[in-house]
């Protein structure tokens, strides 16, 4: 079996229930995560031993707490108060497990359906989208990571162009895979609003109903945007149900044209508002 699953952020406990749940076997199913493994939740190492323990039956992405979590690991960036990533970054064996996270994806196509953290942008079609991610996954892999957190974090350009270059270009890609929930019609990205799909400012619309949006004909599966809920559509999976706030951990098992929700209750770890 095939399963999707939306944002854990650290929340070991519902991940296991889930897992419980799904009846999942290793030698049998194989698992997509939707980034955003860690962070938030209560057990973020915990969470980043099951899945990797879970070998070559986990495929995981890469969402925005993971790349904060590499940042703040190089002095990039200071932990936010809400971070719970402590127990990661003070065990012995810290240098392992960043290396780890390191190596995980930021898109990824199988099984029909192209999956991000958080978007994808209109311009682009399924091959530009996996190779722009893999410009980034080399970097996040190879020695000049440093180099590359200290350039990845900021709003600009916020709108995609194919002559963009160096840090510019890279920082757009990660924009757009980890942290979009709204833009324009010509792509021009919005990174203020958080609320759900009705509350897109004026202007703008959920990425993923762009006119035009060159990935329209590829099934999209996503996280990242807790407040969209549940979005279950032929053409469409978003699966951040906002485990880390009290909501569910949600699993979309995928079988050709044969589609089922999985859910788990989990308890809340953090106050609504966050992302």
């Amino acid at each position: 079996m095939i399963y999707l699953v939306g944002d854990i952020q650290g929340c070991c406990r519902p991940f296991e229930q889930l897992l419980a749940t799904l009846d999942f076997s290793p030698s049998r199913d194989h698992l997509y995560v939707l980034g955003d493994l860690v962070n938030r939740g209560p057990d973020s190492l915990g969470t980043l031993r099951k899945l990797r323990a879970l070998g070559g039956s986990a495929t995981c992405l890469l969402g925005n707490h993971d790349l904060h979590m590499l940042a703040v690991a190089h002095g990039v960036r200071k932990a936010h108060r809400s971070d719970t990533l402590d127990t990661v970054l003070g065990a012995p064996d810290r240098e392992d497990w960043l290396a780890w996270v390191r190596h995980q994806r930021l898109a990824v196509h199988a099984e029909g359906w192209l999956m991000v953290h958080a978007g994808v942008l209109p311009q682009w079609d399924l091959a530009q989208t996996l190779a722009l991610a893999g410009e980034v996954e080399a970097l996040l892999r190879g020695a000049d990571l440093g180099d590359f957190l200290h350039q990845m974090y900021g709003n600009e350009p916020a709108r995609w162009e194919d002559g963009l270059t160096g840090a510019d270009r890279l920082r757009c890609v990660v924009n757009a895979l980890t942290r979009l929930r709204f833009c324009a019609a010509d792509g021009t990205m919005e990174f203020g609003t958080k609320e759900g799909a009705g509350g897109a400012p004026e202007g703008h619309m959920p990425w993923f109903d762009v006119p035009g949006r060159r990935t329209a004909g590829t099934p999209v599966a996503f996280g990242h945007w807790s407040t969209l809920g549940l979005v279950n559509r032929d053409d469409l999976l978003a699966l951040d149900t906002g485990c880390v706030w009290g909501g569910q951990l949600t699993a979309a098992r995928v079988d050709g044209a044969t589609r089922e929700i999985i859910q788990v209750s989990c308890p809340q770890a953090q106050k609504p508002g966050g992302a």
